[in-house]
């Protein structure tokens, strides 16, 4: 028997979404729900390896697709929410997309197609048995969810993820040298992930809610609020995770120990998911406790930039270098968020994207180096201009890039940051970006000579070619580069569209709460 009243009656849409969704609603959540499947699609084929970069490389090309779609319609109408089984914010799961959020994962899936096309030369058959791909599906997801979920202990699961494809990925080979690197990384971004786990529980209890909106929106409201424990907790998190100094040390001692594209994809993302962190819940949702700690931040970007520039100098292995010259990025990036403003975030956000695609491509062409040459310690190989001399022109563009030399990409952020920092009277800062450009021009300009210029101390005992799969991702990516050295307005343009809607983050909020009730 059934019973019904007018005064049982419920007005759902007093808590659940009502209008059928559109395609666009739908570009926020394909990104991860595209990565996940294809994933577990891959687990249930993990005994046919031959078909893992059939399936895996078309999906990172869709998913590049999606991402461009994404940022498309987010410059054009604004953020985009959509929220988990219709429940309007703050009490649905949310995920978020901005330009902010949209260009790092089109950033991310950039490089993860290059590395998925790349490891078709540099991951054996027992690698993939062991899940390459899959873990790289995997990988995807994790950064995916993290660039652009709206719920902020979602943000934590997300590096949960992500984390945990890449300790599968780095002890891919289970090596001595492999294993040792994997400890270093597991210890140090555990504690990472404990840090920000603590940092969110007191965000919850001090707001009584997760959705970042909801949160800045109250943080706005009451100013008075405690959150400057929160403030640092974060700060040390997530400098923690983009291995900014004082914790930083892991980075070149693991990165350098896993396989080449492995190396590449850690080096082009991972450090970014931090960056992105910083920027979104510091900037975005806590701004007064990062005016009140841009004096800590911007020390720790010295630091960085200055110890990480020398560290470069001092190393023998191509590929620790290359380790110290991602960390000279990252204290690139802090020191814009120290300064603040537009052109200080406009530098960071600009500087991290640029990182994002050349550190992959980076880690590919000393790869690729020590691979042509039989090793990679400095003194040991030379002769690769001789031998390979396109291989060797490549190289060299991608070293000037690095350094923030023109008609290169690198060279913009840095002197927006440049300025950025003389103008907010911070010098000292302008002065650590140009010596750890120096030092970097140095490092590089020493691997060149002597890996390069510098005759072979035997000759080769065979020529070694390499395959269209390793060299065809490298000259896609440093064309990225060269493009937006030459021509940068368009980035530079998005990039201030996308800064500014961190800063005066009104369009973000309307996305999440849509009535305007904030």
């Amino acid at each position: 028997m059934a019973a019904s009243s007018s005064a049982h009656n419920i007005d759902l849409s007093l808590a659940l979404t009502m209008e059928p969704s559109t395609l666009t609603d739908w570009l926020p959540i394909l990104p991860v729900a595209l990565c996940i499947t294809v994933g577990a699609v891959l687990m249930l084929i993990r005994k046919h390896t031959v078909w893992h970069p059939v399936i895996a490389i078309p999906a990172l090309a869709l998913l590049v697709v999606i991402d461009s779609l994404l940022v498309y319609a987010v410059s054009t109408d604004g953020p985009i929410t959509m929220v988990a089984g219709r429940w309007l914010p703050p009490f649905g799961i949310a995920f978020s997309a901005d330009l902010l959020g949209g260009l790092f994962a089109l950033a991310a899936a950039i490089a993860g197609l290059a590395g998925a096309i790349f490891a078709v030369g540099d991951i054996r058959n027992s690698g993939r048995r062991y899940g390459f791909y899959p873990f790289l599906m995997l990988l995807m997801a994790g950064v995916s969810g993290a660039f652009l979920t709206g719920d902020i202990f979602n943000l934590y699961v997300w590096f949960e993820v992500l984390l945990i494809s890449s300790f599968g990925l780095l002890i891919l080979g289970s090596t001595h040298e492999q294993l040792d690197g994997a400890m270093k990384y597991a210890v140090l971004n555990l504690i990472g992930t404990t840090l920000f786990l603590i940092a969110v529980a007191y965000l919850y209890g001090v707001f009584g809610t997760l959705n970042m909106a909801d949160i800045a929106l109250k943080a706005r409201a009451a100013p008075a609020l405690p959150t400057a424990t929160i403030g640092a907790l974060f700060v040390l998190a997530f400098g923690m995770k983009a291995a900014a100094f004082p914790v930083n040390f892991w980075l070149p001692a693991s990165y350098h120990t896993p396989r080449t594209v492995v190396s590449g994809l850690f080096g082009g993302l991972l450090t970014k998911v931090g960056v992105y962190a910083l920027l979104r819940v510091m900037v975005m949702i806590l701004p007064a406790d990062l005016a009140n700690l841009g004096a800590l931040v911007g020390i720790s970007a010295f630091l960085t930039m200055v110890l990480a520039g020398l560290g470069a100098i001092a190393q023998h292995d191509i590929r620790r270098t290359v380790g110290y010259i991602v960390i000279v990025g990252i204290g690139n990036v802090f020191a814009g968020v120290a300064v603040g403003g537009v052109s200080g975030l406009e530098g960071a956000l600009v500087y991290a994207l640029h990182s994002m695609i050349l550190m992959t491509a980076l880690y590919f062409v000393v790869g690729l180096a020590g691979k042509l040459a039989g090793g990679f310690s400095l003194v040991e190989i030379g002769g690769l201009y001789r031998s390979n001399p396109a291989f060797a022109g490549l190289s060299l563009a991608a070293f000037f890039a690095a350094a923030g030399l023109p008609p290169f990409s690198g060279f913009w952020p840095k002197a927006i940051l440049v300025r950025a920092t003389l103008d907010a009277g911070q010098w000292w800062l302008a002065a650590a970006i140009l010596f750890a450009g120096f030092c970097t021009t140095i490092a590089l300009g020493r691997i060149f000579l002597l890996v390069y210029w510098r005759p072979a101390t035997e000759p080769p005992a065979a020529k070694v070619a390499l395959p269209l799969t390793q060299s065809l991702p490298v000259i896609a990516l440093m064309a990225l580069v060269v493009v937006f050295g030459v021509y940068p307005e368009p980035l530079l343009a998005i990039a201030t569209q996308a800064v500014n809607g961190i800063i005066s983050p009104d369009a973000y909020f309307m996305s999440v709460f849509p009535g305007g009730g904030y």
